[in-house]
């Protein structure tokens, strides 16, 4: 098999920059490959000085001129193309009712499914682009039947598969990752930034979400959606404390509950459950986080979607592990069983199956069924 970097014919290539390190470096390598690039920084936010400062987002007024002088230095043409107004409705807004629904959404997931290859794809085919280059970690192998599978990066330790598990067939065929094949550190990748000339050769990586200024999370979604007290409860429904917005709570979390009476067993408690139709917050111990099966929906293929009955590893998060899952299809709704429990599931999340290091594709979780007892 040969990865899809490695063509015959050079290509008319669209590289998305955002103005970190990871897509200047993939930008350099398709152009010293041979390949026709121009560089695209996207405009995300319609007030882009209201995103993160600092070089820590990817949204900045800031980025976008380390993007420039990355491209002028790789010697290809440059542009800024405005995609606020669809970055706000399709990531922004959805993270928000999301939220307001009980759920756990993934941003990162959700913009390279609707921004990065959907918007950005269609509108560089219809110029006359082949490819869509970015400077994510994972592979896109040619089988020698001419189908085209999404692989995990040679380098499991920054493999980003998971977020890209929502591509299809279609936005496979006319995708690039010049990263995926590296086995190097990041120290590594930097160095290759220096030798290049990229002045963001030693700029920090971009982290949390980067429509949220300051990082907080529970802020953004109070001035969205307004404060709304409510109870927090145990599992027998008896009240425990109160706070200020359902929203701002997430499965599996500890930190932050304001619970002034302690557990009787003198243990920890958790959020089990999200209700936001009685702004109620459930919490318990940790044993009752285990959840041994779920139900997923709106499942995107990379490629053909599967058949009856298969056993693959799943992944749940986006710097999580792999479990061994059974998954069938079943009327449109993905049905996994876990070998094994695991804990911390939220709504939400995707669940990105794998055979080996092919992604097989994703879903949305809806709902879990716990080991110890019921569906949360």
């Amino acid at each position: 098999m040969t990865e899809t970097p490695q063509r015959t014919r050079p290509l008319r290539v669209l590289a998305a920059m955002s103005g970190g390190v990871d897509s200047a470096v993939a930008a350099a390598r398709a152009a010293e490959a041979g390949h026709d690039v121009t560089g695209v920084h996207l405009a995300l936010s319609a007030n882009p000085q209201s995103f993160r400062t600092g070089a820590r987002g990817c949204c900045t007024i800031e980025d976008s001129r380390d993007a420039r002088r990355a491209a002028d230095v790789i010697g290809i043409p440059f542009y800024v193309w405005d995609l606020a107004d669809r970055f706000r409705e399709d990531v922004v807004e959805d993270f928000v009712a999301e939220y307001e629904a009980g759920r756990t959404p993934n941003p990162c997931l959700r913009c390279n499914e609707k921004i990065k290859f959907a918007a950005l794809l269609d509108k560089a085919l219809a110029l006359g682009f082949d490819a869509v280059c970015t400077g994510h970690y994972a592979k896109v192998i040619l089988r020698e039947d001419g189908v085209r599978e999404l692989h995990r990066a040679s380098d499991m330790a920054k493999d980003q598969s998971y977020v890209l598990g929502v591509l299809d067939d279609r936005q496979l065929a006319h995708a690039m990752f010049p990263l995926g094949d590296t086995v190097t550190t990041k120290d590594e990748i930097r160095a290759e930034a220096e030798r290049r000339g990229l002045a963001v050769a030693k700029k920090p990586d971009s982290h949390d979400i980067c429509f949220i200024a300051d990082g907080d999370t529970q802020g953004f979604l109070a001035n969205r959606l307004g404060r709304a007290e409510g109870d927090i409860v145990d599992e027998a429904g008896n009240r425990l404390g109160t706070h200020e917005g359902a929203y701002g709570y997430t499965i599996g979390q500890r930190k932050g509950l304001r619970i002034g009476t302690p557990a009787p067993d003198g243990k920890p408690r958790y959020v089990l459950d999200i209700s936001p139709v009685d702004n109620t917050v459930t919490v318990g111990p940790a044993e009752a986080l285990d959840v041994d099966a779920l139900r997923a929906i709106k499942p995107r293929w990379c490629g053909a979607a599967p058949t009856g009955p298969g056993t693959y590893t799943a992944q749940l998060r986006a710097h999580g592990g792999e479990s061994e899952v059974r998954a069938e299809l079943v009327d449109g709704t993905l049905e996994v069983a876990f070998t094994e429990p695991v804990r911390g599931v939220a709504p939400g999340q995707a669940i990105v199956l794998y055979d080996g290091t092919r992604v097989v594709g994703s879903a949305t979780i809806a709902s879990t069924t716990r080991a110890t007892a019921g569906a949360a």
